[in-house]
């Protein structure tokens, strides 16, 4: 499996280091045969090329089996015009990344989290309430004067079907029920179109239970209870605000891996942001990292038929949920003593024993 490998920001390049000691390891164990390629994007790019992202990084990317993306400072960049773009989205929309999963599992012995939550959010990412991709070209948000601004959303049957799709099939692996968050009852047209798509594709899946919650109820019932819920499938804005509420009920936004899948590409991506105040540090926390690419191996073995690659994905996600026993080695966030580099060390161990 090629990989293309992207570290970016903050602490991007500390998480995406212990994700690569891990992968290294289970490379060895597994017989993997990985191969890395680095290369750069955000700050780093802007100082080099004058913009964060490349057009070429877009394009070579499509000529790797998958993508290790570390975190990015997106609010700290310059205005688009001034190469300050949305490496994430450019990502997505580019290379046409639709589903961004993101698991919530709370991690047993650890003392954090909701009992018995262990859900996964299949949130569309091409589309909606984000002004960098509803439009075919320029900006889905115009101020009409020092005083209005007008902001547009785009919702396709096209998405709609698709990420409804991923979602049905991944509930048939779990629990086998879906859960589509909308809010229909104030967006007729664009949410209705969405639910109208969820009712379609669940007539494929008879053996999977099916409800729908409008947005702001669910985020009730998330807290309240949040064991109740297997597979959720919504609109982008939605997925994006619900995923970090489900990761911090599981006990920290820190412990929830992420992909970016598209039908020929997955890009592996810590749920979290590039905290750029504790960079340099050796303590930031790299389990969402490593679960990502534990995530983005499990892709691979579906997309290639290559059970080792699950067999590797199992093992990571197993060690990790081994050394975040040891408060020795938990980094600080998560109450423990450890270090990046040592966590990372010790899952990389786990794997290999």
């Amino acid at each position: 499996m090629k990989l293309y490998v992207l570290p970016a920001d903050g602490i991007g390049p500390e998480i995406v280091a212990a994700a690569e000691d891990v992968l290294a390891e289970a490379d060895k164990k597994f017989n993997l045969n990985l191969s890395l390629e680095h290369d750069v994007v955000g700050f780093e790019s802007l100082d080099k090329h004058g913009i964060t992202i490349r057009p070429e990084v877009l394009e070579r990317a499509k000529t790797f089996d998958g993508v290790i993306l570390g975190t990015q400072s997106h609010a700290d960049y310059p205005p688009p015009e001034q190469g300050g773009v949305n490496i994430s989205a450019s990502f997505r929309v580019g290379l046409d990344l639709y589903a961004n999963v993101r698991p919530a599992r709370t991690r047993k012995g650890l003392g954090l989290g909701s009992p018995g939550l262990d859900l996964v959010i299949m949130r569309e990412a091409t589309e909606g309430f984000y002004p960098d991709r509803n439009v075919y070209k320029g900006w889905g948000e115009v101020m009409l004067s020092p005083d209005m601004a007008i902001s547009t959303r785009k919702i396709t049957r096209h998405c709609c079907d698709r990420i409804a799709r991923r979602g049905f099939e991944l509930a048939m692996e779990r629990r086998k029920k879906v859960t589509a968050v909308h809010k229909a009852n104030s967006f007729h047209m664009t949410d209705g179109l969405f639910l109208e798509c969820i009712d379609a594709v669940a007539k494929e899946f008879p053996d999977v239970e099916v409800e729908d919650i409008l947005v702001d109820a669910m985020t009730a019932h998330l807290v309240r209870h949040p064991e109740r819920f297997d597979v959720i499938v919504t609109t982008n804005f939605y997925g994006d605000i619900l995923s970090d509420l489900a990761s911090e009920l599981s006990g920290s936004l820190g412990l929830a891996g992420s992909v970016m899948a598209g039908d020929d590409l997955c890009a592996a991506q810590a749920q979290h942001g590039s905290a750029p105040d504790i960079a340099g540090q050796n303590i930031a926390n790299p389990v969402s990292m490593i679960l990502s690419v534990a995530m983005l191996l499990d892709w691979g073995a579906k997309k290639y038929a290559r059970p080792e690659l699950h067999e590797a994905a199992t093992a990571i996600d197993a060690a990790v949920d081994v050394v975040l026993l040891d408060d020795n080695v938990r980094t600080p966030d998560l109450g423990g003593n450890g270090a990046t580099d040592l966590f990372a060390n010790a899952v990389a161990a786990e794997v290999a024993s």
